[in-house]
């Protein structure tokens, strides 16, 4: 009758030891991980440039069969109040869903900045996802010698004022590079679940309040919503540098911070993603698309970051739960202290989407969906479908030589 005894006790000691183990890593993410969990990264103080001196900017849109979302993103675009010179680049990226015609109407519907639509052709090897759309628009918005270029999604609608404060934050802060993290869509029961984490779990593998130091080494971007000086994308080969590239945004962000650019990145209050995603299947297929690309396609980063993600966020309430049933008080109360830290974490992320907070204790649950997530993207990945982009399936990225 000891023996078993004797191992549940040994089983329930190592889950106190976990519980340990998880609390120590949440404490740890609360105070040194960049303040991550706070959401007052918004844009710097600016001031607005003396009259006749706002500089001339090209809005660049890659659109790939997004007829669906153009009519209430593209006429805000259209809309901007701008004191400056400014024109938008809508590049149809072969949509076979009229996207170019729809874009050409709302134009002469909507009226407000000038529009060009192009259209770039396929792409040749080599180049993934949005990139060689964005590569066109770049060389067309040259011949109008932009001081910067506006890279936004064609799912993204800005207020009337947001290239007005984009272009005056970088000035004032003297940026070669401001993103904005667009509020995406949260209506559904999925998308309350999935989507403020995703931006939560974003803001901790790259704290805003890090990119933003000069001289820093974390560099990201939000490729919705991307003001860049075209000098500076220029000087960093942008976008021929990163053309391999499925998390092409952060990629964009390493290469101008490569360069010596400084670049900064935060929470939007006036730039929204219509995007809809109302079923679990199409959130999935949002993250598994580049989770496997984010660990670089490495087996052994695969393996840590699933022990990683059950250390830290299903490991909490597991110890709770199993501390309760088997009478130990040091199990339950450790448990309970780090599902406690993470849920006071995730808090301030669903005021800024205007959730309800009964949300963030059910973090784990959402924790487990991303972690089969990126089990999944790299089942797919070693299935050998390589990256997938609106109907385009590309080389597997391990194949293709990545450029610095």
């Amino acid at each position: 009758m000891r023996a078993p005894a004797v191992r549940q006790t040994a089983g329930v000691s190592m889950i106190v030891w976990i519980a340990v183990a998880s609390l120590v890593a949440w404490l740890w993410l609360l105070l040194c991980q960049g303040f991550f969990w706070r959401t007052d990264v918004r844009l710097p103080p600016a001031r607005d440039p003396a009259s006749g001196d706002w500089p001339a900017v090209c809005v660049v849109v890659p659109a790939r069969d997004e007829a669906a979302v153009l009519g209430e993103s593209l006429p805000s675009l259209l809309a901007q109040d701008y004191p400056g010179r400014a024109e938008v680049f809508l590049i149809d990226d072969g949509s076979s869903d009229g996207t170019g015609e729809l874009a050409r109407d709302l134009a002469r519907r909507c009226g407000g900045l000038p529009l060009t639509v192009g259209s770039p052709g396929e792409p040749p090897a080599g180049w993934t996802g949005k990139l060689w759309a964005v590569r066109h628009g770049i060389g067309l918005a040259r011949a109008r010698a932009p001081e910067y270029l506006l890279l936004t999604d064609a799912d993204i609608a800005h207020a009337p004022d947001s290239l007005r404060r984009l272009v005056a934050a970088a000035r004032t802060g003297g940026y070669d590079m401001v993103s904005q993290m667009a509020r995406l869509r949260v209506e559904s029961l999925w998308e309350r679940l999935v989507v403020p984490a995703f931006v939560y779990f974003f803001a901790q593998l790259y704290p805003f309040r890090w990119i933003g130091r000069r001289g820093g080494r974390t560099a990201a971007a939000a490729g919705g919503c991307v003001l860049l000086r075209a000098e500076t994308a220029e000087r960093a080969r942008i976008p021929e540098a990163i053309r391999h590239a499925v998390i092409d945004d952060v990629a964009l962000a390493r290469a101008v911070k490569r360069g010596g650019g400084h670049i900064w990145l935060g929470l939007a209050e006036r730039v929204d993603s219509v995007r809809p995603y109302p079923r679990l299947y199409d959130l999935w297929r949002m993250v598994s698309r580049s989770a496997y690309a984010q660990l670089r396609h490495n087996p052994l980063l695969l393996l840590g970051t699933v022990a990683g993600l059950a250390l830290v966020y299903l490991m909490p309430p597991v110890a709770l739960v199993a501390g309760l049933a088997a009478g130990s008080q040091a199990a339950a109360v450790t448990g309970g202290a780090a599902w406690l830290v993470m849920t006071a974490t995730y808090v301030p992320m669903l005021r800024h989407y205007r959730q309800p907070l009964w949300l963030a204790p059910l973090l784990p649950f959402t924790a487990l969906l991303y972690l089969l997530m990126t089990v999944d993207s790299a089942v797919q990945h070693y299935r050998g479908r390589g990256a997938a982009w609106k109907g385009r399936t590309y080389a597997r990225p391990d194949t293709v030589p990545e450029e610095g």
